[in-house]
Order: structure tokens, then sequence, then C-alpha cells
């Protein structure tokens, strides 16, 4: 049997995991949105990028999900349709109408928005998250700041 610490710090891991399936999903579908417009080839960069980033989400959901295992959780799966955190992604998702770099860059970055307060939101619960996860959550927030910059820098540049 979990204590109640244990089962508060899987919720936390486990929202974690479901904002990063979120990014995952988001950026998969800003992908379908480049490469299904007309200039498909002059937004190669962006296609890169966004492979990129779904990689990252990819190693910090498994990080995250090996953590949950070890606390005797499971991993949670999906997105982030029911989440107690943040449900912006999904919302941002729907935002893709138009394959304009600049509003997909825009979208992506209010995803990135939400990632980032999803991690604020984990790292406030001081009483329930052990300070090496602490630790591995604000690496984690630091790296999606980084692109969440990155993607901001983009969007700006495509006004």
């Amino acid at each position: 049997m979990q204590t109640a610490t244990a089962t508060a710090t899987i919720d936390i891991l486990n929202d974690l995991v479901l904002i990063n399936n979120d990014r995952i999903a988001g950026y998969e579908k800003a992908i379908d949105e480049l490469k299904s417009g007309d200039n498909a080839s002059e937004n190669l960069d962006l296609t890169l990028l966004f492979e990129r980033m779904i990689d990252e989400s990819r190693e910090n959901r498994n990080a995250l999900g090996h953590e949950v295992q070890v606390l005797g959780g499971k991993m949670a799966e999906g997105t982030m349709t029911s989440g107690k955190i943040f449900r912006v992604w999904m919302d941002v998702k729907a935002l893709f109408t138009g394959k304009d770099r600049h509003a997909i860059l825009a979208s992506c970055e209010t995803g990135e928005d939400a990632a980032q307060k999803a991690y604020a939101s984990a790292l406030e619960e001081d009483d329930d998250l052990p300070g090496f996860l602490r630790q591995m959550v604000s690496k984690q927030k630091d790296a999606l700041k980084k692109s969440h910059d990155e993607i901001k820098v983009l969007r700006d540049a495509a006004e």
C-alpha cells in the first residue's frame, strides 16, 4: 500500500507525464500542419525543431514514468483531457487553422506556456516532492523554458 505522500508524488509526476504527452501530440499536429501547407519546404527548420521537442518530451515522460513506477504507481497514459492542472494544449491544437508559420508558432508558444505552468505548479508542492525529484523536475522545467524561448524568438521573427 502506498503512503499518502507517495500517492501525492505519483499524482504530481503523472500530471507532468500528461503535459509532456500533450506537448508531443501538439508538436505532431504542428508537423502535420506544416507538411500539408503550401510552404512545406520553407518550414523544414520548424519540422526539425518540433521533432527535437517531441524527443525532449518523450525523454521527460520516460524519466517521470520511471519514477512513478519506482514509487509503486502506474505511469499515466494519453493526454490531459481530464487532467487537473492544464488542458490548454488540447485547445491550442484546435487553433491550427491556417498553416501560417506565425500562427503555428504562436499556438506552440501557448502550449509551451501551459507546460511551464504545469511544471511550476508541480514545484510548488513543497511537501510532496522529494528533493531528488524536485531537482529532476526543475531541470526538465529549465530545458522546456529554453524550448519555449526558442519558439518565442521564431514567432517574433515570423511576424
